[in-house]
């Protein structure tokens, strides 16, 4: 597989062909949702809450006598029966992560770079940039980035990720932390040299 090459300044310079076990394979949609599920679950904070019937502000007294009011019997008004009483078995504070093998997760990656096949370009560097946000948006308006995901080495370069910190359609990532829910989002992935290097060493 190849895909073009270009640069800030400039537009196609050539073509990088990337290696067909990790961006030439045909995607599957179930890899794809397991990994996804798994990203969105650990990301869940887990901080739902609601007042059990020991925890709800309520008097504690028998409401009425046991017999002879004609009703049901009933201990105190904290019951889930009645308003403002505690809910029967309801959402608290939990870990919504579950486990997921590596093997799967690094099989998602590969299928997610698969997936953006057409959609992939290679960026000469980010480094060099006076980390002005006018400046990379007309250059990603020339290159017609519209929501585009660019992965960096190791090392993010500082200028260019403060300057794209100010644009909604361009995200920055190192190589490490690039995952399958960022890629399936963007429309087009830009790559980095370093980043590619890095992608090739972290799933070879």
């Amino acid at each position: 597989m190849k895909a073009p090459v270009v640069s800030l300044s400039s537009d196609a310079e050539g073509f990088e062909d990337l290696p067909d076990d990790i961006f030439g394979l045909e995607p599957r949609p179930d890899i794809l949702h397991r990994v996804v599920r798994w990203q969105r679950a650990k990301s869940r904070q887990g901080t739902h809450k609601a007042k059990t019937r020991s925890e709800t502000s309520y008097s504690k007294a028998k409401i009425r006598r046991q017999k002879g009011s004609g009703g049901a019997r009933h201990g105190d008004r904290n019951a889930p029966i009645f308003r403002k009483g505690g809910m029967y078995k309801g959402p608290v504070p939990r870990s919504h992560a579950h486990g997921l093998p590596k093997k799967v997760r690094r099989l998602g990656l590969r299928h997610a770079l698969s997936a953006k096949s057409g959609a992939i370009t290679v960026l000469e560097s980010t480094a060099g940039s006076a980390g002005k946000t006018s400046e990379l948006s007309g250059a990603a308006s020339r290159l017609g980035w519209r929501k585009a995901l660019v992965i960096d080495g190791p090392v993010v370069d500082e200028a260019f990720a403060r300057a794209a910190s100010n644009l909604d359609r361009i995200d920055v990532l190192p190589c490490q932390g690039a995952n399958v829910l960022d890629i399936l989002k963007c429309r087009e992935l830009v790559i980095t040299r370093s980043g590619l290097e890095g992608l090739v060493a972290r799933l070879a």
